[in-house]
């Protein structure tokens, strides 16, 4: 008996492994597009009826819109070895809801929406042998509330294939919706070409309810005209398609998973002899609003941080700008040229020089012209026997020559130290608004940085919250793990806000020291040590000697000497020292040398009238014009003490100058040294933070597998995570901090090697090396 059992035990399991199933597929469009999709469903359906059924997938039949051909290949499949037929398609859908009676299974799915599906409550299956629907909470008039909530529109348009627009009555469902929320919308044609920009004319928002079927580049072609227009738009079918540029969508990431998996599973149930009118209709799963980053930005969408606990975004990663990008020379000769601290700073120079001038003009002639009118009293001028008129005019020119002056001559030789100490002045504010622009580049590179390894973070916290929720559904972990890991993800996008407002702020500076627009839209190069102009600079030989211990005193001693020849700050006090210099040998010998001047002058008698104007006879005339020439040299004897005090007053000048002077010499020997020290700790963290990410990484997908297998909590997971964030952040800005420090070192020395010719650079080079080769 009990061989028996065994004998019909194995012809059981030969026919049940030996079973064949072939299924029919009927579509509107077999499309290269479609595809990979029908591929995902066909690996489902193999991987859920396992290997004891064979799959026979028939060719796809699609219709291309055809009412007709739809009908035909439908029959075609209920005449041939089809044992199901999966329906998916309007035109199909159509033909099906037509038929009276349906001999062979049939699973309808994903092709029309659930606002023209009217059930009871209380219905849960098709009750309809041999046919099920699969019903997802896909809906125009949710779809909208949800577009409403981001944005709210006023005349949206709706973008649907043509085709749908002749199968369905969308007014039926959108007339009403739009005049119960009084505002307008309009039905727009979609083709295999897109649409146009007219087509948008008088809309404020896109509402895209079809293009399921488009390709890459159509639907990039499609997102380039609605975001040109900044549209802000709305996808009612897939998180892929605000991947591709769309603003938003209410879709989850997985419900193309789910669809494929409940199709896989009625197949199943239908080859183990379930009736399809048993199969439960609805597929239930949660809408989750999902938000383009990078689009948003594009269409100068405002995001609201309230946004964050209720939707998930996407993007953040940085497009570059490659229309404005900008290397750190661009920026360093744009402050040169523009800014305008630099440009007031070179105005002070110019005034110094128009000081100059005034100086030397003191040894230029002064004449003057005047003419006069005198009425004088008749009764005087009538016994003035001529002399006196009682009307006359005369005119005069005046001639004065300075020949020479110890204080005039002083006055210009300080007006001329005056002018190197003002571009002394000059040099120090070009140094320092160097080391700014290079700073705000760097900075801006480390926040550039920092944003993209955020939204890196930001895909690792999805990842993470994809495993928890498969913990979850598998019954391996609570549901607490899924609600922490949405918070993260909440934080994490905020994260990536606030770091890519950072980095808005940082172009921002750049722009403001190079006067240019604030708001103008920049982007920049990446920099890194040994690569691009750090390359061409002999960066890389500097950061070996560097790294030299025995060569480090000796590099520090030419550094601090190079430091004192370039200063500006001390060519300013030596300049002042000039001036003090001259200011007391002025007030000291000076004063025993005379000041020598000329003087001329010519008188004219232009007319004479009225009582005494007429000379008796025998009285000499005097000449209508008259002239004289006098030489005019003065010294001082005593001037209230002033010189003596002036001469003391430059003295105390002197030694105040000397004690700065002193201390600049100190400074710039103490932040050379420290600059030193610091590039030495850059260089340590730059070979850390290499082992350290790479730890972490290694970490983080250890943890990860481990959490997915329910070894270790999900602290530890969050933990490793954290760590690699934070290692990611220390590796990616080492080498911007030592170039940096590079740079606040190049400052110190009074020597930027990227505003000088590479000879110039080489001379400084070898210049370093020979003082070192001397040393040791």
């Amino acid at each position: 008996m009990k061989r028996i059992l065994v004998f019909f035990f194995v012809l059981i399991c030969q026919f049940s492994f030996s079973q064949n199933i072939n299924i029919g597929l009927l579509t509107d469009k077999d499309t290269p597009e479609v595809q990979p999709l029908l591929e995902q469903l066909k690996t489902e359906i193999r991987a859920v009826l396992g290997q004891g059924k064979t799959v026979n997938f028939k060719n796809v039949l699609s219709n291309n819109y055809n009412l007709e051909t739809a009908k035909e290949n439908y029959q075609s499949l209920i005449n041939g070895n089809a044992d199901i037929i999966l329906a998916f398609g309007v035109m199909d859908n159509i033909v099906l809801s037509q038929q009276e009676n349906y001999t062979k299974p049939v699973i309808v799915f994903g092709s029309i929406n659930s606002d023209f599906i009217n059930l009871p409550p209380e219905r849960k299956t098709s009750e309809i042998n041999n046919i099920t629907y699969i019903i997802a909470p896909l809906s125009y008039k949710k779809d909208l509330d949800a577009f409403k909530t981001i944005y709210d529109y006023k005349n949206v348009g709706v973008l649907i294939e043509q085709y749908i627009i002749d199968a369905l009555p969308l007014e039926t469902i959108f007339d009403p919706y739009f005049q119960k929320e009084r505002k307008k919308y309009r039905l727009i044609p979609l083709s295999e070409n897109g649409i146009s920009t007219s087509d948008l004319e008088g809309l404020d928002a896109v509402y895209l309810a079809g293009g399921f079927e488009f390709g890459d580049a159509q639907f990039d072609k499609l997102t380039s005209v609605i975001n040109s227009k900044k549209l802000p738009s709305f996808s009612a079918n897939r998180v892929k398609d605000v991947e591709r540029g769309i603003l938003a969508t209410n879709q989850p990431q997985t419900n193309l998973n789910q669809f494929f998996r409940r199709i896989a599973l009625n197949v199943e149930a239908i080859a183990n002899g379930t009736n399809a009118s048993e199969l439960p209709l609805l597929l239930e799963y949660k809408n989750k609003l999902t938000i383009n980053y990078n689009t948003a930005k594009q269409i100068d969408f405002p995001l609201r941080y309230a946004m964050l606990g209720t939707a998930d975004f996407i993007g953040g990663e940085l497009e570059p700008n490659t229309e404005n990008m900008m290397s750190i020379l661009d920026i360093m000769n744009g402050v040169l040229d523009k800014n305008l601290s630099l440009s007031s700073s070179e105005k002070s120079v110019e005034l110094s020089g128009q000081d100059i001038k005034t100086a030397k003009s003191g040894y230029l002639p002064n004449v003057s012209a005047g003419v006069s009118g005198v009425y004088l009293d008749p009764r005087i001028a009538e016994i003035s026997n001529g002399a006196n008129p009682e009307f006359s005019t005369s005119g005069n020119v005046v001639l004065e020559q300075l020949i020479y002056s110890e204080s005039a001559s002083a006055n210009i030789d300080i007006r001329k130290e005056l002018q190197k100490a003002e571009q002394a002045i000059y040099d120090t504010n070009e140094l320092d608004a160097l080391l700014n622009a290079t700073v705000a580049y760097f900075n801006a590179l480390i926040l550039k940085t920092n944003t993209s390894i955020q939204n890196q973070n930001l895909q690792v916290t999805k990842r993470n919250l994809e495993i928890a929720e498969q913990n979850f559904e598998a019954g391996e972990s609570g549901k607490s793990d899924v609600l922490r890991f949405r918070s993260q993800l909440a934080q994490n996008m905020q994260s990536l806000i606030e770091a890519r407002n950072q980095l808005q702020q940082a172009f921002f500076t750049i722009n403001q020291l190079m006067n240019v627009s604030i708001n103008k839209d920049i982007d920049i190069l990446d920099a890194e040590l040994s690569e691009g102009v750090f390359k061409n600079y002999k960066y890389d030989d500097f950061y070996k000697i560097l790294d030299d211990p025995k060569l480090q005193p000796t590099l520090i001693e030419f550094l601090v000497q190079e430091a004192k020849k370039n200063s500006p700050e001390l060519k300013n006090i030596d300049y002042n020292l000039n001036v003090t210099k001259r200011t007391y040998d002025l007030n000291d010998y000076g004063r025993f040398i005379p000041t020598v001047a000329l003087q001329g002058q010519y008188n004219l008698a232009i007319s004479q009238s009225g009582k005494g104007s007429t000379i008796p006879s025998g009285i000499p005339t005097a000449p209508d014009g008259t002239y004289n020439v006098g030489l005019n040299v003065s010294l001082p004897i005593f001037n209230q003490n002033q010189r003596n005090i002036n001469r003391q007053s430059a003295l105390i000048q002197k030694e105040q100058l000397g004690f700065e002077r002193q201390n600049i010499e100190l400074n710039i020997e103490k932040n050379v040294n420290d600059v030193v020290l610091d590039l030495i700790n850059q260089i340590a963290n730059i070979e850390i933070s290499k082992v350290s990410e790479e730890t972490a990484k290694e970490s983080l997908d250890l943890t990860q597998n481990a959490y997915q297998q329910g070894a270790v909590p999900i602290i530890q997971l969050i933990d490793a995570q954290t760590n690699y964030l934070q290692a990611q952040l220390a590796r990616s800005t080492a080498n911007y901090n030592y170039l940096i420090t590079s740079m606040q070192l190049e400052r110190a020395i009074g020597y930027f090697f990227l505003t000088h010719s590479e000879d110039n650079n080489q001379e400084f080079i070898q210049r370093a090396n020979q003082y070192i080769l001397n040393k040791n």
